[in-house]
């Protein structure tokens, strides 16, 4: 793999300049409370919350994972960069009662529609799912990416992006992570685009890609008989992780609730649901391209998730070999910052606050920095788990997500929509799934250990996606059974929570809230999700 060289500095420099000088801008300006430093003050326009959306998602999972599962025969993994519709739920169904709420994280939304039990149980199950997943999977991507980049050590590299990274979160807030995200955002997709298109070219054009690897390799849609991804428990699983992560996780909806009112925070999701379209051929496409070019000949690589860093190094000129590393820089480091603030805002304002309320603002402006730290030292310490739970990042992220997710989705959808599940309903589920979940992740991590064919290596070994499946139902069933032998909510803990309480109101609010653009938009975002499913099936291959 080749090194960087002169000019590719310049290029990398030049963007951290850029980047930091935004950051000490915003630092410059005092955070006067709470909703200043975790929520930039309410105050983010529609443009600049869809691009924070964009860089918060698309980080090492995307930049390292999915080129390596273009370039590993893992295409049925492409249902979950097709969420861009359940993106635009968050602007159209759950960001309105968010917003009316008043409400700075999910936790405390679910204490409003429930109790603070529920409260409780979600900021810490949080917590332990971004230790589990988005904080240690971004660090040791970024250890991947900067020591290959670099020529580095691994775990120097990577404690090099934490630092960095955590540097100007801790220090400037959510507005440092927002203006950030938005410059890194547009150099990712310009730099990755470079790259896609170049790649095409060195291999020959699509077509030529499609006859040197064969034009089954690119259908996303297996049987029901296959053992790793039968379609039916892919898609239900992967709309059951995209509804947890895109409309009631707290990296992605702390995004919109910083918008300035619930139209921009719409608008928002909706320009974040079309960039959310991109990563396909941002990402997935350079890694097919990648193995294209080693069948070829032309290109060599050992791990599928070198293929995105070795086709940069090997492809693109000076210069745009720097503009690409620094594309991938910034995704590693705007999903890291994301998270960062995320974790921070929890802990601070869900499980600090609750034992302290009486503590000033500037005092849990400091707890929330401080709060950094511990989560990012867990983080480093679960990174020797990740290889041994799946063979490449991308699917090890959507594996835990598959165990985690389901009775947060289930407490969320039934809250929303169903006025009768009550405080016992969802706390039930929540400690329920969460049982479970863990139960079923540590089974999967200790497979090896059990003797083939006995009871707890057969229950290790069930598909993932099928398990998500039916652990999903299980959730609403436990939700719905417990909430019937218990008094139903009373309309005025309701009221407003539910689209069954909604006042006349509030129902003309929300329609005063979008215009015939922003219906065109979503429905357009919708279109395009259905060609490209139908792209990648047998249907058009």
């Amino acid at each position: 793999m080749k090194g960087l060289d002169v000019l590719d500095w310049v290029v990398i420099t030049a963007y951290f300049v850029i980047l930091l000088g935004v950051a000490w801008w915003v630092i410059k300006q005092k955070q006067k409370n709470t909703e200043d430093y975790f929520l930039a003050g309410r105050n983010i326009g529609w443009f600049m919350v869809g691009a924070s959306i964009f860089a918060s998602n698309i980080g090492s999972e995307h930049v390292v994972g999915l080129a390596g599962n273009g370039a590993a025969d893992k295409m049925p993994l492409l249902i979950y960069e097709m969420h861009a519709w359940i993106v635009l739920m968050l602007g159209w169904v759950f960001l309105p009662f968010y917003a009316r709420s008043g409400v700075f994280t999910m936790p405390e939304f679910l204490e409003k529609r429930f109790d603070a039990r529920s409260r409780w149980v979600l900021s810490i199950v949080s917590l332990i799912a971004y230790i589990l997943t988005k904080v240690s999977v971004t660090i040791y991507a970024g250890g991947v990416v900067v020591s290959a980049l670099l020529g580095i050590p691994f775990w120097v590299g990577a404690v090099a992006t934490v630092a960095l990274t955590g540097l100007y979160t801790i220090l400037g807030g959510m507005r440092a992570v927002v203006y950030t995200e938005t410059i890194q955002a547009i150099v990712l997709v310009l730099g990755a685009g470079i790259l896609s298109f170049m790649g095409l070219e060195a291999v020959g054009g699509w077509g030529e890609l499609k006859e040197t690897i064969g034009a089954d390799y690119f259908n996303m849609w297996r049987p029901n008989s296959d053992p790793d991804y039968p379609w039916l428990p892919l898609f239900i699983t992967s709309t059951i992780v995209g509804i947890w992560y895109w409309c009631t996780d707290q990296v992605i909806v702390q995004r919109v609730l910083t918008a300035k009112s619930i139209k921009a925070g719409r608008r928002g999701s909706i320009f974040g649901a079309l960039l959310k379209l991109m990563p396909v051929f941002l990402f997935l496409v350079p890694g097919v391209v990648a193995l294209g070019l080693k069948m070829q000949g032309k290109l060599h690589w050992d791990n599928p998730d070198e293929a995105f860093p070795v086709l940069m190094s090997n492809l693109l000129p000076s210069g745009l070999r720097g503009l690409v590393a620094a594309g991938l820089l910034a995704a590693l480091m705007s999903s890291l910052a994301s998270v960062f603030n995320s974790c921070s805002t929890l802990f601070t304002l869900d499980i600090y606050k609750k034992l302290k309320p009486n503590k000033p603002e500037e005092e849990l402006v400091k707890t929330g920095r401080t709060a950094t730290f511990f989560v990012v030292g867990l983080g480093l310490l679960w990174i020797p788990v990740i290889t041994r739970l799946s063979d490449g990042l991308y699917e090890y992220l959507q594996n835990v997500q598959a165990y985690i997710s389901p009775p947060i989705t289930a407490v969320f959808l039934l809250g929303i929509f169903y006025k009768r599940i009550n405080a016992n309903g969802a706390i039930a589920t929540l400690v329920g799934g969460l049982i479970i979940g863990f139960s079923k992740l540590t089974l999967e991590i200790m497979k090896s250990s059990f003797s083939e064919g006995s009871f707890l290596f057969n229950l290790a070994d069930i598909n993932w996606l099928v398990f998500a499946a039916y652990f999903f139902a299980l959730c609403v069933a436990i939700a719905v059974i417990v909430s019937m032998f218990y008094p139903a909510p009373s309309a005025a803990q309701l009221s407003g929570l539910t689209f069954g309480t909604l006042t006349d109101k509030q129902k003309e609010e929300n329609k005063a809230s979008y215009n015939i653009w922003d219906i065109v938009a979503s429905v357009l975002v919708v279109i395009i999700v259905v060609y490209i499913m139908v792209s990648f099936s047998t249907l058009s291959l």
